[in-house]
């Protein structure tokens, strides 16, 4: 009898306050509690996927969640199983307290609850227990408040946002996110029963712990359900053999950077919704941890994606793990961070180039030694190519050529290009030199992501953006779209790194000075996309070049994206395409206006064949001859090195191929001239 007196107690109780004719007066003079549930700060996706959520202050997993969220078959099992009179009570079910009481009376023991969901929402509200009576009223009569001020829809949200299921995890998004990894509206008949049993005794049905207890648990619900009519025996007899879940899985935690970003730039809300896309973010995360893997436990990755045709950030890398104990300092968002661009400032300077006039991309220019002042550019091997079209200096990345544009150009004007396209450039001293051209300024990578997105988009700067329902609203043309659709045309003709796909991706590394930051960034008809690699602390790292480094990175990720590129757009009408002997005269060869070579161009000249000579091969090669110069000389055919070190001025060349051949004599000194033939 001792056991039953409790249940006796609040039927007798809850009776005497029915009868009397102030019954509606304690309920409404009724103080609820706070209805408000702090719930975690989420982070979505474009298509609203879960991308990191924010524990509440007391350290608790809760998401928030309504009915229309929710798979229609967990509330139907969870009425079934908890309350299947729910719509029909006001709050306290007077037929299940009465039946309740008359068992424990009848068997000495209790064996069957009355507790309805409105007094479960009530005891979670109040955080009170379940045993004594006095609670037991208190939440009766809370439960009849909570009715007449709610609807029987708030009243379920209330419940599928604080149900507990163990630890710190309270209220079902919470949990199917923790135990079954997917959102709760579509779920499994058998992941629906686990759902509806585990806050009943949320910490010894943990299916991790505790499976048979679960199991059993679970089991109970579905034959419930059935008898119900709410699941069939086929639902049932699938959800028996449905394996339960063996760990409980960690909480999203994709984009970090951006998503602290997110929540800085709007502290109050409770929902960030970005332009990522969570699918190719986690594939890019994960790149980001195998690449950083097999490079040294210092250096550091970031990655940036954009759809240049909206503006919209698709994936956001900011390091290979977010963590401030690991020594490649992964808390630091280095899509962000301002450093050397190296040589992918390059392509800029030769569009702007071509809309001044200074060049075509068949305009000649000399690679040889140059000086500004006491500014001597060297390229990155210290060697000389001679002359060369503007196209090929910069598919090989030539540094002489860059400047030499650069000082034409005036690099306050390169500056301001930067900021047409939307970048806030960071001079380390405070005036711009030659040396920008090189990498002497400091940009972020999701900046140059941005500059490359305008030069994809024809030459139109586009800010970019990574909250969802902004619009971009920059206007400005940084080149013109002729020029534009040459770089494109030049970039996807860099022979990509070993071993990737030739798909004609335009692209374009670097590697700043030091070797401090490896770059690529490239782009095809729909997608911009750009990776760094180096160490967040600024440190040296010895032998690493952008094209080994980074390169094969950025060939990943377009593979990440998608299976095939989009195709580069066909050329404007205004585009002039024409071979350098169809030029304007002033375009054929770029001279500088203020460059000091050592000596002039004529200081070497090949003599013999003439330029556009016709040849027969009869099997002894063709004999060249040079005059003036500096020995040792260095002759290329196509290209290629076919004689070194050479003290006279007359070689026989073993040349056996047929057709069009460029003959280039280099002297020790960096002066070059050239012919091109027609072997037969």
């Amino acid at each position: 009898m001792r056991r039953t007196w409790p249940f006796l107690c609040v039927a007798l109780l809850f009776a005497a306050a029915a009868a009397r004719d102030g019954v509606d007066q304690w309920v409404d003079q009724t103080e609820l509690p706070s209805l408000i549930a702090d719930t975690s700060v989420e982070v979505r996706d474009r298509h609203g996927s879960l991308l990191r959520a924010y524990t509440v202050e007391d350290g608790l997993w809760r998401l928030g969640a309504t009915v229309d969220q929710v798979d229609p078959r967990f509330v139907d099992v969870l009425l079934a199983y908890e309350d299947k009179r729910f719509f029909q009570h006001s709050g306290v079910d007077a037929r299940a307290l009465m039946r309740a009481g008359m068992q424990a009376m009848w068997r000495g023991e209790v064996v069957s609850g009355a507790s309805t969901l409105t007094m479960q929402v009530a005891r979670l509200l109040e955080n009170s227990g379940t045993g004594a009576w006095r609670g037991k009223l208190r939440q009766m009569r809370l439960a009849l408040a909570l009715e007449r001020r709610l609807s029987k829809q708030d009243i379920l949200d209330l419940y599928l946002v604080h149900a507990p299921y163990g630890g710190n995890i309270e209220g079902l998004r919470a949990a199917s996110i923790a135990w079954f990894d997917k959102e709760p509206n579509r779920l499994t008949p058998a992941q629906i029963a686990l759902l509806v049993a585990l806050p009943q005794s949320p910490n010894t049905r943990r299916p991790d712990r505790f499976a048979r207890a679960a199991s059993e648990a679970r089991e109970r619900v579905l034959q419930r359900a059935l008898a119900e009519g709410v699941l069939t025996e086929g639902d049932v007899e699938a959800a028996l053999s449905e394996p339960l879940p063996a760990k409980k899985r960690v909480f999203p935690s994709l984009s970090p950077h951006l998503a602290d970003r997110a929540l800085a730039a709007r502290p109050d809300a409770r929902k960030h919704d970005l332009t990522l896309d969570a699918g190719l973010q986690k594939r890019l995360e994960r790149l980001a941890r195998q690449t950083v893997g097999s490079l040294g436990n210092k250096l550091s990755i970031a990655m940036v994606v954009a759809d240049h045709s909206t503006g919209e950030i698709l994936a956001s890398v900011g390091s290979a793990q977010f963590s401030g104990a690991d020594q490649r300092q992964g808390f630091v968002d280095m899509t962000r961070a301002k450093r050397s661009p190296g040589s992918t400032l390059k392509p800029l300077i030769y569009g702007l180039s071509f809309d001044q006039g200074l060049a075509h991309p068949e305009t000649m220019i000399r690679d040889a030694p140059v000086r500004f002042g006491t500014y001597a550019p060297q390229n990155f091997d210290g060697e000389f190519r001679g002359d060369v079209r503007v196209s090929e200096a910069l598919s090989q990345s030539l540094n002489i050529p860059v400047v030499m544009l650069t000082e034409a150009l005036g690099p306050a004007n390169l500056m301001a290009a930067l900021r047409r396209a939307g970048l806030e450039p960071k001079l380390p001293g405070g005036k711009a030199g030659l040396a920008v051209a090189l990498g002497g300024v400091g940009v972020s990578l999701e900046e140059l992501v941005q500059l490359y997105a305008g030069l994809a988009r024809g030459g139109d700067a586009v800010d970019l953006r990574w909250l969802s329902g902004e619009e971009y609203a920059r206007n400005q043309s940084v080149i013109s779209r002729s020029a534009a659709w040459h770089l494109g045309h030049i970039l996807s003709n860099i022979a990509p790194p070993p071993g990737a796909p030739r798909n004609r991706l335009a692209y374009k590394t670097g590697t700043s000075y030091g070797h401090r930051d490896t770059w690529a960034i490239g782009f095809d008809g729909r997608h911009a996309a750009g990776v760094w690699i180096g160490r967040p602390d600024g440190t040296p790292v010895p032998g690493a070049f952008g094209a080994d480094v980074a390169a094969p990175v950025l060939f990943d990720m377009f593979q990440h994206i998608k299976p095939e590129l989009d195709p580069l757009g066909t050329p404007p009408p205004e585009t002039i395409l024409s071979a350098n002997a169809q030029l304007p005269e002033p375009l054929r060869e770029f001279r500088s206006r203020s460059a000091v070579f050592e000596a002039p161009k004529d200081g070497l000249t090949l003599v013999f064949p003439p330029d556009g000579a016709r040849l027969v091969d009869g099997g002894d090669g063709v004999t060249i001859k040079f005059k003036h110069g500096a020995t040792p000389f260095t002759v290329l055919a196509n290209g290629l090195p076919v004689a070194t070190g050479v003290r006279r001025r007359e070689v026989a060349l073993p040349l056996v191929d047929v057709g069009a051949s460029t003959l280039t004599v280099i002297d020790a000194e960096g002066r070059s001239d050239r012919v091109t033939i027609w072997l037969e």
